[in-house]
């Protein structure tokens, strides 16, 4: 079983970063330019002699990643300042998910990059165990306690060691609406799942499909479900079920499908039916949302602070075209789940653990918030560096929650039940996207799938 040191300890926690959720996002509703306030120049550059990075000329690096578009595009900006800093030449490789199963084809060839972004912390611990990955160096452990909370060290330490730095984060309770739609329908912002359901009736009333669902990239789906589970059966139940200490087959799961159902299963609500969702990528899922003018294939879209990435593939404004609103409180308390992705080092050597230090350094991590569609669980990054109101209000949020928050469900679990297409949860819950009235068979399978992957044998 997976230690608990990669989730936080108390409901009151989660409350609390709801509540911040809310009366962040509110502004939302009042059509944020996206300009930056007037105190937004008060932030300096970050520091880059303060660093201390070696010089590198003549080094190659390579890093791997799954990040595709214009993330990946982003990314390369900051990758280019490490370069700029230290000679060193730094090449990015595009990797495929399940990411472990790419980088155990690259060491296996005895090609492995010199760090990877991994998705998940069932992945860093796979990592370890297969003693691929390298411990971080004391200098650049130095420089993560400098700049995490405790909550976000943790997640990226196996066995007492640190191995992992959380270069990005994620709010992965949020939905983004058509601003347009939503007039168009009078409707209103939802506090409550009942309230989203009525949402989602007008909406649907006013000619337009509610719901917008990237269902042929399986995690969207999970994400769905942990939202609603962690809401509706509360913090503890989370993490039981997320170290596999109550099976799927509890009761607290059948509850949370027969929820999700209301939707999943509503005829008209979901863009294209069950069969369009399950061929629609997550990247169409958003931007179908935001285009098509007063009659776009869905008037929401379901998914984290990263959803604005593909809304700038768009000609929607956030902010104005498109606002966003808290997962609604299934529950007594709207849900809060967080995800992230860890640098980890495959080769260690001077160079490796420099480019580590560099993505735990606020120089990093604020150079890609400035481009828009990151989030940053780094502290000493000024939270007037991201581009537009919205994502600032998201970062303090993240940032003022400290410890405070759980982590995706199924990037606790291992990678093959919570992390590998067309296989294990993603696959489970794609069939219940199919077949959302069979709640026991969907719960049958998960069990069958969790209790192969933990090795729990029952």
């Amino acid at each position: 079983m997976r230690s608990n040191s990669s989730t936080i300890r108390t409901g009151r926690a989660v409350t609390t970063l709801a509540a911040l959720m809310a009366g962040a996002l509110a502004l939302t509703a009042c059509g944020g330019s996206g300009k930056k306030s007037s105190d937004d120049n008060s932030a300096s550059a970050t520091p880059t002699s303060t660093l201390g990075l070696p010089k590198l000329n003549g080094t190659t690096l390579e890093v791997a990643a799954v990040w595709t578009g214009q993330e990946q595009k982003n990314f390369k900006q900051v990758l280019a300042e490490f370069e700029k800093r230290t000679g060193a030449k730094v090449t990015f490789v595009p990797a495929q998910d399940p990411i472990i199963n790419f980088l155990g084809s690259k060491i296996a060839g005895g090609q492995p990059p010199d760090i990877a972004l991994l998705p998940q912390p069932g992945a860093i611990k796979q990592a370890v165990q297969k003693g691929w990955a390298k411990p971080l160096s004391a200098d650049t452990v130095t420089e993560v306690q400098k700049n995490y909370s405790q909550g976000w060290q943790d997640i990226g330490k196996v066995g007492g060691k640190q191995y992992g730095v959380y270069y990005k984060a994620a709010n992965k309770s949020l939905i983004w609406y058509n601003t347009k739609v939503f007039e168009n329908a009078g409707a209103k912002e939802p506090k409550t799942w009942q309230d989203l359901l009525t949402t989602a009736q007008s909406v649907y009333d006013s000619g337009v499909t509610p719901f917008s669902v990237g269902g042929a990239d399986g995690w969207t789906l999970t994400d769905w479900f942990e939202n609603v589970y962690l809401s509706q059966a509360g913090p503890d139940k989370y993490d039981q079920l997320a170290q596999h200490k109550i099976k799927w087959t509890d009761p607290s799961v059948k509850q949370a499908l027969t929820t999700l159902a209301q939707i999943w299963g509503k005829k008209g609500y979901v863009a294209g039916g069950a069969a369009g969702a399950l061929q629609t990528e997550f990247p169409a899922s958003v931007t179908q949302t935001f285009t098509g003018g007063d009659q776009p294939k869905a008037g929401m879209v379901y998914e984290g602070d990263f959803v604005q990435v593909n809304i700038g593939e768009t000609k929607a404004k956030v902010g104005a075209d498109a606002k966003v609103f808290p997962f609604p409180a299934v529950g007594s308390t709207a849900p809060v789940v967080s995800g992230g992705d860890a640098a980890v080092v495959f080769k260690d050597s001077k160079g490796a653990q420099a480019l580590a230090k560099f993505l735990a350094s606020p120089d990093a991590a604020t150079i890609q918030a400035k481009l828009g569609g990151y989030l940053s669980p780094n502290k000493s990054v000024a939270n007037s560096s991201y581009p537009n109101e919205v994502q600032r209000k998201i970062a303090q949020a993240l940032i003022a929650s400290g410890d405070d928050f759980r982590f995706d469900m199924s990037d606790q679990a291992p990678q093959a039940f919570g992390g590998t297409p067309g296989k294990g949860e993603w696959k489970d819950h794609q069939d219940f996207k199919q077949t959302p009235k069979d709640v026991a068979g969907t719960q049958a399978k998960l069990e069958k799938d969790a209790a192969a992957a933990y090795g729990s044998g029952s």
